[in-house]
């Protein structure tokens, strides 16, 4: 089945968002994004929406707010049984209530329950989260705001998503008229050396001659139909930096916000030739998503390549690329599995040109999303003698199960190194980064932006 996800009321009925205003501030590599979502019930009785929407996997909720008219509400966490009972007996007594949680599979996936919006009232939901900002392999720091959630495909037999979860009908992001603006505030120890996008920009504007402070903007009239992808580039990537967050004169002596706090950043630069000696041996397994959803686009613009297409590309890339004497297979997963050897095979020209044909070959013809199984039988396979076994992953996230799929990850991070690859708009972070957290891989996000 497929847990869809987007922005409707309880019947089914699109949600009249306005716009969305959103400001980050980013400090080094940690980044605070602070959104505004604008509605508006343009019906003639009392509205229950529901507002299920991405953030990234590692991103920590720090602030909710609800204003309806003259009235503002800021959550406080609670437990969800008791948050649940609350919600419910505040919507019976025909009282405003929101609740906020997180999907219990994905967490990288919050449901917001806009509970009793009265006729012609205005409504503006804002929510603050923190999140640590991935070092991309040009050395970039990515900051990305989902424009879609793609639709999570449930495994056969699990019950995720059933009981009191809502079943919620996705919404292209280009039917829904509402509007996107972002600012963003950028200091670093380092100067700053460009900001860079999917999306146009208005000039980056420098605040100091230091050039370690700058403001950006996405430029006016952007419709949200694509992800918005900020790279940052910061002088003197390598060198480490530390950041101090002073405490709270008002917190309470003992807090966690009475103290202050350090963060220390560490991204070392290693030799070539050391890194070359470790690569030179090892077995790597390339485990690709060959579901129905690899076939969609890669991102809502025009002439996108497929999800299917990129995930070949990026392929070639790696097999051209691996050490004469390693070892290698590619397995290929849907509703079902199949590797391109019965076994690993050692890399020649001989096997590389076999491979490289069948990859130029293969499709998204496999059905579902079953990405248990697959991993699964590879754990189950004894390793090479003196060949570290890493993994590969190529996929568009579109599961229900990631806490499955992650545990399971972890389980086998001893023996197993696994590098993971989010192909299109709208991957699951929490899937993608979640298996290379737990792996000790990296985890690299592939929209169809040439960069």
């Amino acid at each position: 089945m497929v847990n869809c996800c987007g922005l409707v009321t309880v019947k089914n009925e699109q949600v009249p968002l306005k716009s969305i205003a959103v400001e980050v501030s980013v400090q080094g590599h940690v980044a605070t994004v602070s959104s505004t979502l604008q509605y508006e019930n343009q019906e003639q009785s009392p509205l229950e929406a529901i507002f299920v929407f991405p953030l990234p996997g590692e991103a920590a909720v720090c602030r909710f707010s609800a204003k309806i008219g003259q009235t503002e509400v800021v959550a406080e966490v609670q437990e969800k049984q008791k948050a649940q009972e609350q919600y419910d007996d505040a919507l019976s007594s025909g009282q405003q209530a929101f609740l906020l949680e997180e999907s219990d599979e994905s967490p990288d996936v919050f449901k917001l329950s806009v509970g009793s919006l009265p006729p012609g009232e205005k409504a503006s939901v804002s929510l603050d989260y923190v999140t640590e900002l991935a070092v991309q392999a040009d050395d970039g720091l990515r900051l990305c705001l989902p424009a879609v959630l793609n639709p999570r495909y449930q495994p056969q037999g699990s019950d995720s998503g059933s009981g009191g979860s809502a079943q919620v009908s996705s919404v292209p992001a280009g039917s829904v008229p509402y509007s996107l603006s972002l600012s963003a505030h950028v200091s670093s120890p380092h100067p700053i050396s460009r900001v860079e996008s999917n999306c146009p920009l208005d000039p980056l504007n420098y605040l100091n001659t230091e050039k370690t402070q700058a403001t950006v903007s996405l430029a006016a009239g952007h419709q949200f139909d694509r992800d918005v992808e900020l790279l940052l580039y910061y002088q003197d990537t390598h060198q480490p930096t530390a950041i101090v967050e002073a405490a709270q004169a008002s917190a309470k002596p003992g807090s966690l916000m009475g103290d202050p706090v350090v963060m220390l950043s560490l991204y070392p630069e290693f030799p070539k030739d050391v890194m070359s000696s470790m690569t030179s041996h090892g077995e790597f397994l390339f485990v690709v998503d060959r579901s129905g959803s690899m076939e969609c686009p890669m991102h809502l613009g025009s002439g996108s390549q497929d999800r299917i297409g990129s995930a070949r590309d990026t392929l070639l890339l790696l097999l051209k690329s691996l050490p004469m004497g390693c070892y290698f297979n590619i397995i290929g997963f849907g509703s079902s599995y199949e590797s391109f050897f019965s076994k690993s095979v050692e890399y020649s020209q001989k096997t590389l040109d076999e491979a490289l044909q069948k990859v130029k070959e293969m499709r998204a013809d496999m059905g579902g999303t079953e990405i248990l199984q697959p991993l699964k039988h590879i754990y189950s396979q004894p390793c090479l003698p003196d060949q570290p076994r890493q993994l590969f992953l190529f996929t568009d996230g579109e599961v229900g199960n990631t806490k499955e799929v992650l545990d399971l990850v972890k389980t086998n991070a001893g023996s197993h190194r696994c590098f993971s690859f989010g192909i299109g708009e709208g991957a699951s972070t929490a899937l993608i980064s979640g298996v290379a957290q737990q792996a000790t891989g990296h985890a690299q996000f592939i929209t169809g932006q040439d960069r």
